[in-house]
């Protein structure tokens, strides 16, 4: 089988005092998304995708939040070491499709910078990366604006090593 897919996604809290990091583009906003790393959940959600296509488990495995090593890590350096991993293999990506559910703020002013960054880590071009963004309609932990979520599915393509 010469193609496989993957599924990923991750949902991080809004907290104070943290810059909004998303595909690897700090967005200007009162608040930032709590966690280990830089909490960029739009490219930890595409990492789980990927490591998932090819059986390698999620990222937690590769980049623990217990590890000091990872604290305030740019999820765009781990997202070039998981392509490497993928590309080990024999396996590259061929397209990713991803969402970023958020209320605030809005992101269509940011996409077109995220799907370059994120493009340059995987050594794509910006048309292989689809980042499209909603909101929750005011639903759930994200509605309420304590958190922030992302969806992403990547297709990997074999090829010869």
């Amino acid at each position: 089988m010469n193609l496989r897919i993957g599924n990923g996604y991750d949902i991080h809290k809004l907290g104070p005092g943290r810059p909004l990091i998303l595909g690897g583009v700090k967005i200007n906003h009162e608040m930032g998304l709590l966690g280990h790393s830089d909490a960029d959940v739009l490219t930890h959600a595409i990492m789980d995708a990927m490591l998932g296509a090819v059986s390698l488990g999620d990222i937690g495995h590769f980049f623990p939040p217990s590890d000091p090593q990872w604290a305030g890590a740019d999820s765009i350096k781990l997202l070039n070491r998981v392509n490497h991993l993928v590309k080990a293999r024999c396996w590259q990506v061929s397209n990713i499709d991803s969402v970023v559910v958020a209320e605030r703020p809005k992101l269509k002013p940011h996409i077109k910078e995220m799907r370059s960054r994120l493009a340059a880590a995987l050594e794509l071009q910006a048309d292989q990366v689809s980042i499209k963004a909603t909101t929750n309609e005011k639903l759930g932990p994200v509605g309420r604006e304590e958190g922030i979520a992302a969806y992403a599915v990547v297709l990997l393509n074999k090829y010869e090593g």
